[in-house]
């Protein structure tokens, strides 16, 4: 069966036009959800004294600050709370003693850190330049990959990736954390080699297929390889469904946001950077 691409091409423009825009608008109106990493907030390590005393209740007695529970290893829990926007010294202090009161003495407490605003802005900072060096990198492979088409493709794409990753935790109000900076960074780099995969077809076609027009060659080369495509990202999002389920809640978001970052690469492989190329010679094309 053979799937004609090609055919759509304007559509994708407006579809890709309209999500960015809806991503630029949430992010100047809503931005991000910074969790504790960047926001600042309470981190607390404990271990119940009490077998009976699971993750889940003590979820419960503490969901008057909304917590974010984790279990680690030895039995620990990680807790972590978030702080008001400017809270000072002494209501951070006052918010662990909260904590304490309600925990009691059903737990151990083996760590407590108090992550300021200055340290998470710092955290923001980091991350915004680990995104931005590896935009550049990426960016530098694709001019030294390819050259004409095949670079302006993959740097417009590129670029669209970004843009829908941050739109999509703008929109969601998922939690932004360091660990959704691995989801953007590990998202990006599946669509990137999806896209290599698609352009040394599309290039080994042109070679053979002269005199074929570029609308039918372009089908031709996204659909011998729309199998590998769809294999490697149902795979994905199989583990990733597993982790939603089975996972624990602080790794919910975390296949949620990985789940979108592959149905986008997928996409933007097939509508945007192949697309694209329709609007260049490419067998003048050498790189």
């Amino acid at each position: 069966m053979k799937f004609h691409f090609m055919k759509y091409r304007k559509l994708s423009y407006w579809v890709s036009g309209i999500l960015v825009a809806l991503s630029i608008v949430s992010l100047l109106t809503h931005g991000l959800n910074y969790g504790i990493d960047f926001a600042g907030g309470i981190s607390m390590e404990v271990k119940p004294i009490e077998a009976n005393y699971t993750i889940d209740k003590m979820r419960s007695d503490l969901s008057t600050f909304s917590p974010e529970l984790q279990s680690v290893d030895n039995d620990s829990i990680l807790i972590r709370v978030g702080l008001p926007k400017g809270a000072t010294d002494a209501q951070q202090n006052t918010r662990v003693a909260e904590i304490k009161q309600i925990l009691g003495d059903k737990v151990q407490y083996s760590q407590v850190q108090i992550v300021g605003p200055k340290i998470g802005g710092e955290l923001v900072r980091g991350g915004i330049l680990a995104i931005l060096v590896s935009f550049v990198l990426m960016s530098v492979y694709i001019w030294i990959r390819y050259r004409g088409g095949y670079a302006v493709g993959s740097f417009v794409s590129l670029v669209l990736d970004f843009v829908l990753m941050f739109g999509f935790f703008s929109v969601t109000g998922l939690e932004f954390n360091q660990t959704s900076i691995a989801v953007i960074l590990m998202g990006i780099g599946y669509s990137i080699n999806d896209k290599v995969v698609n352009y040394d077809r599309i290039d080994e076609n042109i070679k053979k297929y002269h005199k074929m027009p570029m609308t039918e060659l372009i089908d031709l080369s996204v659909n011998e390889m729309l199998h590998r495509t769809v294999m490697t990202s149902v795979s994905t999002i199989l583990a990733m469904v597993g982790l939603y389920f089975w996972g624990g809640v602080m790794l919910q978001e975390f296949a949620i946001a990985m789940t979108f970052s592959v149905v986008m690469g997928t996409l933007t492989s097939i509508y945007i950077s192949n697309v694209i190329l329709y609007h260049f010679n490419l067998r003048e094309t050498k790189y």
